[in-house]
């Protein structure tokens, strides 16, 4: 599976960024795709998941009612609509497929079967 990040940038606080990640390959095994992210000295951390069929969404606590995972089915493409962005917010995104199991919580990093290339969120205050 090939991931293909893009969007991402340097916004003030309060505004939004959409996040794209488009899947390429050998797909038929995937349960889920979503976003971890990862700021400085700190562990990369789920943010948020969804269903390959592209339903069942879950988010982290502290961005649930701000942030919006969706999915094209027909395009194999995962967006993540970033609304109200805060500072802490700022870190490197990552694009998670994840193959086989069972869709549904935890979402773990180790649990990632690929990730894409990271594309930097920066939210000034």
């Amino acid at each position: 599976v090939q991931l293909q990040a893009s969007g991402g940038g340097l916004v003030q606080a309060g505004e939004s960024l959409r996040l794209s990640c488009a899947a390429a390959g050998l797909t038929d095994r995937a349960t889920g795709m979503g976003w971890f992210r990862q700021a400085p000295g700190t562990e990369r951390d789920f943010v948020a998941m969804i269903s390959w069929s592209g339903d069942s969404p879950y988010y982290e606590r502290s961005v649930k009612g701000r942030f919006t995972i969706s999915k094209d089915n027909a395009k194999n493409t995962a967006y993540l609509q970033m609304n109200s962005l805060k500072p802490e917010d700022t870190a490197i995104y990552y694009c998670a497929v994840v193959i086989g199991g069972t869709y549904g919580p935890p979402f773990l990093a180790n649990w990632v079967n690929y990730w894409g290339q990271g594309t930097q969120v920066t939210v000034s205050s």
